[in-house]
């Protein structure tokens, strides 16, 4: 079952998922990704959140079907995770997440540890970027311009095994442990392919916002 969960702040562009939202089973906002959300014309399943930061609390009456989850404002989990927490519950396999930061490093810090744990999104849309998770032997393949800036970051212990395609600089070869990374990295052809070995990574696409990030 796949899911969408949106969080406020730092947003993408509506057009960098909206072909793909028939593909969601399930639509949670996390606190202001309400905003977010009724800008897209696209209405939750579930609201959670402590709703401090939504616009207006009046935006959760628009939405009367949608299961409201509202916590205390001292709690111990952040909206994102509550998001999490709730569409795993009710069966979400794969979940994408939209925006979260704000601008704040605290905030993105935070999102950026949650993949390293069992209960994570599987993508990462914000305004400029496209996150995305590859497990042990998994890989991804898009469609890029020559010379789009694309960073790989292990997990975990670190990362070995990999193959690129399509890249300026290989991976194939490198052997990576805590703290090690490949920054800036560049496309050098219409696609794009990048397999993980052994490790989990992170590859990380600075993405136009006009772009769909297919």
């Amino acid at each position: 079952m796949k899911a969408l969960l949106v969080s406020g702040g730092d947003a993408p562009p509506r057009e960098r998922l909206a072909a793909r939202f028939s593909d969601f089973d399930l639509v949670c906002a996390a606190d202001s990704g309400l905003d977010v959300l009724r800008e897209w014309g696209l209405a939750p399943h579930i609201i959670a959140g402590d709703m401090d930061s939504i616009s207006d609390p009046g935006l959760i009456d628009e939405y009367p079907d949608a299961e409201l989850l509202r916590a205390e404002r001292d709690k111990d989990d952040s909206d994102t995770e509550l998001g999490l927490k709730a569409l795993a519950a009710r069966g979400a396999t794969r979940i994408v997440l939209a925006g979260g930061g704000g601008g704040r490093l605290d905030h993105l810090l935070a999102i950026r540890a949650l993949f390293e744990r069992r209960l994570r999104p599987q993508e990462w849309h914000t305004r400029h970027e496209a996150v995305h998770l590859l497990a042990d032997g998994a890989s991804l393949e898009f469609s890029s311009e020559p010379g789009e800036t694309i960073s790989v970051f292990p997990l975990g212990l670190g990362a070995s095994d990999m193959r690129s395609e399509g890249l300026r600089w290989s991976l194939e070869g490198l052997v990576w442990g805590p703290g090690d990374f490949g920054l800036s990295n560049r496309a050098t052809e219409p696609r794009v392919k990048i397999r993980a070995g052994r490790g989990e990574i992170l590859v990380v696409r600075l993405v136009e916002p006009e772009s769909t990030g297919s």
